[in-house]
This record gives C-alpha cells, structure tokens and sequence, in this order.
C-alpha cells in the first residue's frame, strides 16, 4: 500500500530527511505514486486532490496480514492487519457484526474527532493485534496512522523531493522514491496532521531522534525510539472549558 501526501496535511519531522538529502536522487511525491501503479497490476488508485493519492493492490500481501480499504463520509482508510478483539470493538462503537477491521479504524477515527474528549492513544491502544493502517479526511484535510506496538506489520516512512511524505509497506517504494529520506515507522507509534508523532504505549514520554546509517555508511533518515527519561509537559484541562479536544489527536 501507498500514500503520499503534501506537507500541509502530513508533514514529517525534520530529521525524517536525510542531511545528504540534496545528493539524494528522490522523486517528487507524484512519480512515486506513478511508478507504484505502473509497477504492480491490478492496483487501485484513489486521488484526494491537491493533498496527494493513496494506492493499494492485493498482490504480494501476506495471508495472516490481508489488506483492506474503506470509506465513509469521505474519510479514506486503508488498513493492513487483523485485530484479535473485532467482536468487542464492534459492540463498543455500535457498529454491524459484519463489518472489517477499517471500518472500525474509520469509526474510532469519527469518534475522536466527533464526539470527545477520548485520548487518541488510549482510542488507538484498544486496537489489539498486527496492524498497520492509513487514515485521511478529506472533509478536514486530517491524516492519521498508525502502527501495532510490536511492528508486525512492516511499515515505512520517508520524504519525497518535494516534501510530501510517503508511507508504504514497502521499502523498496521508499528507497527508490525517496533515497536516503525515510526509515521504518516507530511500532507503538501513531502521527497525525495536529499532533506529529506520539507513543500511544507511552503517550507521557517524548520521541527522540536516532541517526541511522545505512550499509554504505550513508547518513539516512532518523528512528524514533521512546525517551524514557524525557516527560512531556502536560496540564490538566479546566472542567468546562470550550477548547475543541478533537484537535489534540
């Protein structure tokens, strides 16, 4: 699966790019997703406008991992995995006993822009299994993903010539459309368009950068690992307070 998307809905931390970004041979964020078309058949490409696509294909997909993709309400979703605990998700966001696993995604999604206060990381922590998935409204131009804390599926992020970020769960996509600019998705992690990247295992620690040589010696783009010793400043909200809590996630 891919999705790329401009700046201004997904815009990747700094350390994301390579500092020998500028030597990189990286394409911009169209041409990826036109070499990923071009390059497996049967691929669905679904354009979200001037924010960028998302693509998909059933090909080359693990049997315990499938794919799937979703929409509701023109929120986009494609989700890679199986939850162990679908049953008490459904009963919990009153959906039918016959929807899949992204059309829970896109409920618990709605629920955290829609009917909050919920902590995105406790929302995104009751999700129990091997996944990784890709979420984008198109109403709010708001992007969210997020990967399992034991990174079973793998999953990869990086930065196109033209700053569009690019996630795929495939490296090569990675290496070929974005050189030395990306690395692997933190596992226990989610980033949205509001609140960047977070640990959803450790939502009260900072994320901290770690360099990352490739086997060349090559400086390529940073890992996140959580910082244990680091604390996020947090303040308890005032009891009434009129702030939208949605746009914390």
């Amino acid at each position: 699966m891919l999705t790329v998307l401009k700046r201004s809905v997904a815009q990747g931390p700094e350390e994301l790019t390579s500092p020998n970004g500028k030597a990189d041979q990286r394409k911009n964020g169209s041409d990826v997703v036109q070499s990923f078309v071009s390059a497996n058949s049967g691929t669905v490409c679904i354009n979200l406008g001037d924010a960028g696509a998302m693509a998909y294909t059933h090909s080359r997909q693990p049997l315990l991992t499938p794919r799937s993709f979703g929409v509701v309400d023109d929120i986009f979703c494609i989700f890679e995995g199986i939850l162990d605990n679908v049953a008490v998700l459904r009963q919990r966001y009153g959906l039918n006993k016959s929807l899949n696993e992204v059309a829970i995604v896109i409920e618990a999604y709605r629920t955290l822009r829609d009917r909050g206060p919920y902590p995105a990381d406790e929302v995104v922590r009751e999700l129990s299994g091997k996944f990784a998935f890709v979420l984008y409204d198109s109403t709010s131009q708001a992007f969210f993903t997020a990967v399992d804390a034991d990174g079973s599926v793998p999953f990869f992020w990086g930065t196109a010539a033209d700053g569009y970020l690019v996630l795929s769960d495939e490296p090569d996509v990675l290496k070929e459309g974005c050189g030395k600019s990306f690395a692997p998705f933190p596992q226990g992690c989610f980033f949205s368009t509001s609140g960047g990247l977070q640990s959803f295992e450790h939502p009260l620690n900072k994320l901290m950068p770690m360099p990352r040589v490739d086997s060349d010696g090559q400086m390529c783009g940073a890992n996140f690992k959580v910082d244990v010793y680091a604390k996020k400043q947090t303040s308890m909200p005032r009891v009434g307070s009129e702030a939208n809590w949605a746009n914390t996630f």
